[in-house]
This record gives structure tokens, sequence and C-alpha cells, in this order.
């Protein structure tokens, strides 16, 4: 069986990871890569010896590709994904799938037309400790939740902001919320469950730009538990954590580390033979903690096309954790309360007005 053919569509600061990754995967050949900036474009095309692309377009029409990475900001993966899809490959998509949930919608109902698969990139699922920790809530562990908290304390100053024009905007990028702690609320909600409900608070503190770089949210889940987020890139002078904690009537567990990789607590009412191995054996992943995940990731991509298992995160669980990041936004727009399953009226998310890219 031949390799499944890959090409990015983005060579921006996630890029080598994926280059990485697809190199690493047996069944999977990188053949192409595009960017709109001629030299990243070009650097990445020297970098992995594959001709490189300005126009996605272009790239398409002159490659033979099944599935495309794409890898640009936020505002622009909804028009990419779509046509991408119209031209039969698979799509895969970095975090957030897109800004708005009607373009997420777009994405599902284009790509389900087309016949192809969609699958949002959420590689932190698959950090050793998060695995761990996802096995012991399915096997019921934990008893009835009670609380669960993710925390993000990175750093990020002006001039990270500054690398791009549609960084910290609302129309490409979205704050803290949307960006950094994207994929700890993914986390969140995948150990938690549904939402019910949340109330959110947002404020720009150390930079210039049109978004949040500290959010604070409570949140109510269908099951009764409660659930915290809090989330920064105010720290100052390094990055200091990410973190998720789950609580529950029989049993806690910590993940910490700077990218949820680091088993802090482990402590369950009822022991289990090798309970006690845990915090040496789970306690962090292998370095390149990036690398780790996005590899693990794009192997289930593989194994889900060649019809070998199912899609960890398809077009509708990204949707999920999308619609809950409105939410925070829209609750932190109106100072209401917010219940899920909700239309978005005020959430600033993915608002093009007076906006350039």
């Amino acid at each position: 069986m031949s390799a499944l053919r890959f090409a990015l569509i983005g060579c921006g600061r996630v890029s080598p990871k994926h280059v990485a990754a697809i190199q690493a995967i047996e069944g999977a050949e990188l053949v192409a890569v595009c960017d709109r900036q001629a030299d990243r474009a070009a650097a990445t095309a020297e970098k992995t010896g594959v001709p490189g692309y300005e126009n996605h377009e272009t790239m398409l029409e002159l490659e033979t590709i099944d599935v495309v990475n794409v890898l640009t900001e936020s505002g622009s993966h909804a028009d990419i994904c779509v046509d991408v899809a119209k031209r039969g490959c698979h799509v895969v998509v970095e975090k957030p799938m897109a800004l708005t949930l009607a373009d997420a919608d777009r994405m599902i109902r284009e790509c389900d037309h087309a016949g192809v698969k969609l699958f949002v990139v959420k590689q932190n699922r698959y950090n050793t400790p998060v695995l761990k920790m996802r096995e012991a809530l399915e096997a019921g562990r934990f008893g009835r939740l009670t609380l669960g908290t993710v925390r993000v304390r990175w750093c990020r100053d002006q001039a990270y902001y500054d690398q791009d024009p549609w960084r910290g905007t609302w129309a490409w990028d979205g704050g803290v919320f949307t960006n950094q702690a994207s994929h700890h609320i993914d986390l969140l909600e995948w150990m938690m469950g549904d939402v019910e409900s949340v109330i959110a608070r947002t404020s720009t503190q150390l930079v210039d730009i049109e978004t949040e770089d500290t959010g604070l949210a409570m949140l109510r889940f269908t099951n009764g538990a409660m659930g915290l987020i809090e989330a920064t890139t105010a720290t100052r002078p390094v990055d200091l954590e990410g973190s998720i904690s789950v609580l529950g009537e029989k049993g806690s567990v910590e993940i910490a580390g700077f990218a949820v990789n680091e088993m802090k607590t482990w402590n369950f009412s009822e022991s289990e033979s090798g309970d006690e191995h845990v915090l040496s054996r789970f306690h962090q992943n292998p370095p390149d903690v990036y690398g780790f995940g996005h590899q693990a990731y794009l192997k289930n991509v593989v194994d889900c096309l060649r019809g070998r298992g199912q899609a960890l995160v398809d077009g509708l669980e990204g949707r999920r954790s999308l619609e809950l990041i409105n939410a925070l936004y829209e609750s932190a727009a109106t100072g209401k309360e917010v219940r899920l399953n909700f239309v978005p009226h005020h959430s600033p998310l993915g608002r093009r007005e007076d906006t350039s890219r």
C-alpha cells in the first residue's frame, strides 16, 4: 500500500512539528509545502526537499495530495479547509479549527459533502500523563466528579505578538482563551464532560493587542461538577505552567509541568496495583513534548484513513471546545452567565470589522 501523501499550508512556528511527525510515521510522506510568505515556503521546501508554493490553490492543482495540514492563522482555517475539501483531500487543521461556530459548521458540512475526513489537532490528549488520567476516568476510579481546573501561566511578550500582524487580533487569532489555552480547555471538557454554563472575565494586562492576555472562568458541567479556567500570557519573565487537575469523590489527579506533561498528584481512596509507580513511570513525556504529541496524533490520522481506527478529534469534537470558547467571550462581553448550546451574539471572536490581516 502506497504512503499517504501529505502537504502543509502554513510554514510558521508549528510547521516543524508536523514535518518531523510526518517524516517519522510509517505510511506517511510529505510531498509539498505552501506559505504565502515566499521566504517561509522556500526555507521549508529546502529543508524538506519537496516543492514549495506561495499559493495553496496552485499547489492543490499541480500536486497529487491525499491529506492537507492547515497550519495558518485561525481566522483563515475555514476558507482554506473548504478549498481543500473541494479538491477531494482530507483535512488536518490546527487548533482552534475556526474562530466562529458558523465557520466550524461550514467546514464540517463541506467536508461531509465532499466525502473527506476532517481532523482537528489536539495533540496534548496524547501526553502520557493525560492518557493515564483518562484511563482512571474511564475505569470509574474518580467516582462522582466534583471539580476540574486548568491553569495556563505562560509568557508572551510584545515581541511575540509583533511577529505577525494577525497575532492578538479578533479577526484572525483570538486571545489567550482561543490560542494558548485552547488545548487545556479541550482537555477539561474531555475529562469532565459537557458544560452547562459559564461565567468569564477577561482583561489585557501587559501587551498592546486587541484581544485578552488574561482570562478567568467558572464553569458548571451537566453532571453537576464545577470547573475553573485560569489563563494568561502575562506571566513574567518566563513560562510558569500548563496544568489540569481532576477531583472526584474517590480520588484526585493533577498533571502539571509547562505543557500538561508531568504527573504531580495521583491519589485514590481505593488503591490498585501499580499506583505506587505512577508518579515515577508517568512523571513526564519524552523530551520535546509537542513533537511527541503531534506524531501520535498524525499516526491516528493515518490509521483512521487506512481503516484501522477512529478519529480521536474530528470536526464535531473540535467544534465542541470552540463553542465553549465562544461562550467564554460571550459571557465576558455581557457580564452574564451563558448557557451552552447557544448562538453567539456578543462574542468578538472572528469579528473582522476595522481589522486588517
